[in-house]
């Protein structure tokens, strides 16, 4: 069954996209679930040269990053001391003139992506180059440089994973993933149905980031400059293209069972295995209401049935 939802756990609850809207559903303090929907467009849409292979993966990279710190923040809001929240929103609207909460996400988005580079990308590279005192084989020290990259991401999923608040978003990000199993396997969303599920799934964002680390010491290979600083930018400039290519791999994963493809999903999927947790029931229902939001997946499998019928 062709289906294109994907999504994402925040906390206490799970984002799912389908086309052009997307809907986060939160179990509030008080145990009930609240579900907000809203429209997203995709750049790719209002403009057709985006859309194309490798632009369109740059294009939701983007918009990924923007949808996912605007839910986390949503979610992170029925949770937040309420008196020192309103005093901090009334300053920061009062500064902005109303435009307070936009310019805080985007400054918190910058941020975040800033430290990612800085951690994931630059601290690699600069700890590979210290190697070259002993090894002056180019190849080896920019495999080394991805092997690093790579066991820097491990330690920090495990570090985080440790958290009480953390472990728990894992726990949703399993509901997630089972929620989706569940719907492109043509079974009703059933917290019963849902359970009997995997965790993993192929079209997954830690996958892609893993991914993306892969495919970058490939593209890292053809960078022949000997000034570090330029090394450094051209790695950044490389991004937008490592992740546009990362996307298209993903995007296959996600509907072929073709061997070769099989092979390179295994080492995302394993590496799922620390970012997604079994989730308990209750999240179960955060998810499919989540769903629900912006699909209506029971007019959808009543009429995929009656294709067998």
């Amino acid at each position: 069954m062709a289906i294109r939802i994907g999504g994402q756990a925040v906390m206490e609850g799970v984002m799912m996209k389908n086309e052009d809207r997307y809907a986060v559903s939160v179990r509030k303090p008080d145990g009930e679930i609240e579900t907000k929907v809203e429209d997203c467009v995709s750049f790719s849409k209002r403009h057709p040269a985006f859309a194309l292979p490798i632009l369109r993966g740059m294009v939701s990279f983007i918009e990924s990053m923007a949808i996912g710190m605007k839910t986390l923040n949503y979610s992170a809001s029925f949770f937040e001391d309420e008196e020192e929240d309103t005093k901090a929103s009334k300053v920061i609207e009062n500064i902005w003139n109303g435009k307070g909460e936009k310019i805080m996400m985007t400054f918190i988005m910058i941020v975040s992506f800033a430290v990612s580079i800085g951690l994931f990308m630059i601290l690699p590279y600069l700890a590979s180059e210290l190697l070259h005192h002993w090894i002056r084989n180019e190849y080896i020290i920019l495999l080394l440089e991805g092997l690093i990259r790579i066991g820097i991401f491990l330690g920090y999923i495990v570090l985080i994973s440790r958290m009480e608040d953390i472990r728990r978003v894992f726990m949703y990000h399993g509901a997630e993933h089972k929620t989706i199993n569940c719907l492109e396997a043509g079974e009703d969303l059933t917290p019963k149905n849902v359970k009997k599920y995997s965790r993993l799934h192929k079209r997954c964002g830690t996958s892609f980031i893993f991914i993306v680390m892969i495919i970058s010491m490939v593209f890292f290979f053809f960078i022949r400059v000997r000034t570090i600083w330029l090394r450094i930018v051209l790695r950044l400039l490389f991004l937008p293209l490592v992740a546009g290519v990362s996307y298209e791999f993903i995007r296959l994963a996600g509907k072929s069972d073709h061997p070769f493809v099989q092979l390179f999903s295994k080492p995302g999927l394993c590496l799922q295995k620390l970012t997604t947790q079994e989730p308990d029931e209750s999240m179960i229902e955060v998810a499919i209401a989540s769903v629900e939001g912006v699909f209506d997946w029971r007019e959808y499998l009543k009429k995929e049935r009656k294709k067998y019928e």
